[in-house]
């Protein structure tokens, strides 16, 4: 039985697996991927010590500095998911969705999040069609096109900074009545000839044909629904915490966050902790992920100790 069963491989997994293997406690960390959900992002501007860092190469970046340290205290599983998490004597048991079982004293979860979908009609026929939640991924692909982004929080003002590269027009969509990003992000991105906020306002089906020919929102306010004749929508609407695998076992906010308290990042079961996106943290940053899961591995390191 190892010390410590880490699971998530994006900034707060990497930060826990770098200090415990500084810290000497034997680890295995858990990851289908590296890098977390900023992977897609082709230029990372808050990475503290980085002024600018694309999305892979922050992936790579994660990776080797925890491989650099790793040597024979922290055991890497790279390819897989947790798919269960369960107590049991002495320690923890992880299951992940090709069968491997890991066994730990302790646990720390920074599994992060998933983009969430957009629910509305048309939204699932259209995906893949005009319909995208990637725009490092797709959004060349409507150079010279009239496009929308729902979202606006930083993640929907930095889709729609990228595509105005290269699409006709990009315009933002935002349920609320002023934009929730940083002050220098809005003001930069508004600043473009090509773009436009539509504030208050919800998108309630998408339109087409073979491809998506349309956006049809609704003024929250007034009700007045207006169709936006666009050929692509970026979505950018938040995340779900990856977190079914631990259901039941610890405790979880009403949107499947897990609870922690944020002096240690403890949760309620006595030798699991959890960091990062996945957690019922204020503010999920790839910073804060990392300074999370650092504060967890103090204290997960004294708690093994004293054990």
């Amino acid at each position: 039985m190892k010390d410590l069963i880490i699971i998530g491989g994006g900034p707060a997994g990497v930060a826990a697996g770098v200090y415990a293997a500084r810290k000497r406690l034997s680890s295995v960390l858990i990851t289908e991927e590296f890098g977390g959900q900023s992977i897609v992002s082709e230029g990372i501007e808050n990475w503290i010590g980085t002024p600018v860092i694309s999305g892979e190469d922050l992936k790579k970046s994660l990776k080797k500095h925890l491989e650099t340290y790793a040597g024979d205290v922290v055991s890497i599983h790279e390819g897989s998911n947790v798919a269960m998490l369960e107590k049991i004597a002495g320690g923890f048991r992880a299951v992940t969705a090709k069968g491997d079982a890991f066994d730990a004293k302790a646990v720390l979860i920074a599994s992060g999040a998933s983009r969430r979908k957009l629910q509305v009609p048309g939204a699932e026929t259209f995906e893949h069609k005009g319909l995208t939640y990637c725009a490092s991924c797709d959004g060349p692909l409507f150079s010279g096109m009239d496009v929308a982004v729902v979202g606006g929080g930083n993640a929907g003002l930095e889709t729609a900074a990228q595509l105005l590269a290269y699409a006709k027009s990009v315009t933002l969509i935002h349920r609320h009545g002023e934009l929730k990003g940083d002050a220098i992000t809005i003001e930069k991105v508004l600043a473009h000839p090509n773009m436009k906020a539509i504030c208050n306002s919800e998108p309630i089906e998408i339109k087409g044909e073979k491809f998506v020919t349309g956006l049809v929102i609704k003024e929250r306010t007034t009700g007045v629904e207006t169709t936006l004749p666009v050929s692509g929508v970026f979505v950018e609407i938040g995340v779900m915490p990856s977190t079914s695998f631990a259901a039941g076992l610890v405790d979880l906010d009403p949107v499947g966050r897990i609870v922690t308290d944020p002096k240690n990042q403890h949760t309620s079961v006595e030798g699991i902790w959890a960091a990062g996106d996945c957690t019922d943290e204020l503010y999920h940053q790839n910073n804060i992920a990392a300074g999370d899961a650092v504060k967890a591995l103090e204290d997960i390191y004294l708690w093994v100790k004293m054990q």
